[in-house]
């Protein structure tokens, strides 16, 4: 992806850029605003590549700065933090302070099932943000705007006992009851793609243990690890 500094972006977007903290043009901007359903209709590019990119460049930001804040921390204890911190509903909370829904480039349908108010629309718009400021600006600068956002978040990891990490904390019970074998999941989805839902089943040595469904993938697969911990808990 090229940026060129000259590129300027338009007023709309003046308060989303004053709320992140730097300017970005338009042309990569808007290029990470727009949504896959967007981009069919439109015959243009979406943010999927801005997304997976995003999503690296978070990873080791928060990281870094988990290891920096808790130097006494085993690696259990910091992965835990670290999949909280950059949850999709925590990036999704991060979306809504700034009010990005109103600012993500959706087709109709997605548009008309409300998907400005998504998580996981909303969480990867955040990433593909974060991308295309490093691209920018590099990772200095990145780091600044993305700590700023993350800080809170892993603050509010620490009071979240087994939610930090549904998967570890359910394998870690698992474990401590003397279950063995390989974490499995089954995946299904259903719905129209603007409405999708996922269910996903869990399963430990080959032995189901539950079941959770949520509009992404990944959100489906913690709802299911939150229902076998519940359920191995008990």
């Amino acid at each position: 992806m090229q940026i060129h500094k000259n590129a300027e972006p338009t007023g709309k977007y003046a308060n989303l850029l004053a709320a992140w903290g730097k300017e970005i043009p338009l042309a990569g901007l808007e290029h990470a605003l727009t949504h896959r359903s967007w981009a069919y209709e439109h015959d243009a590019k979406h943010n999927e590549r801005l997304e997976f990119l995003g999503d690296s460049v978070l990873g080791i930001i928060t990281v870094e700065e988990i290891f920096r804040t808790f130097p006494d921390s085993d690696e259990g204890t910091m992965s835990k933090i670290k999949a909280a911190s950059v949850s999709e509903a925590a990036l999704a909370i991060v979306a809504r302070e700034l009010e990005l829904g109103k600012y993500i480039r959706l087709g109709k349908g997605e548009a008309a099932s409300g998907g400005a108010n998504k998580d996981s629309i909303l969480s990867d718009t955040v990433e593909a943000l974060i991308a295309v400021t490093y691209l920018y600006y590099g990772i200095d600068v990145t780091r600044e705007i993305v700590l700023r956002f993350i800080r809170p978040r892993i603050e509010s990891a620490l009071q979240h006992g087994p939610a930090l990490d549904w998967r570890t904390s359910f394998e870690e019970l698992a474990r401590a009851k003397g279950i063995s074998g390989d974490l499995t999941y089954q995946l299904h989805g259903s719905g129209p793609d603007h409405a999708r839902v996922y269910t996903a089943e869990v399963f430990l040595g080959g032995r189901s243990f539950g079941s959770g469904s949520a509009s992404s993938q990944k959100n489906a697969k913690l709802a299911a690890c939150k229902t076998a911990y519940e359920n191995l808990n008990q």
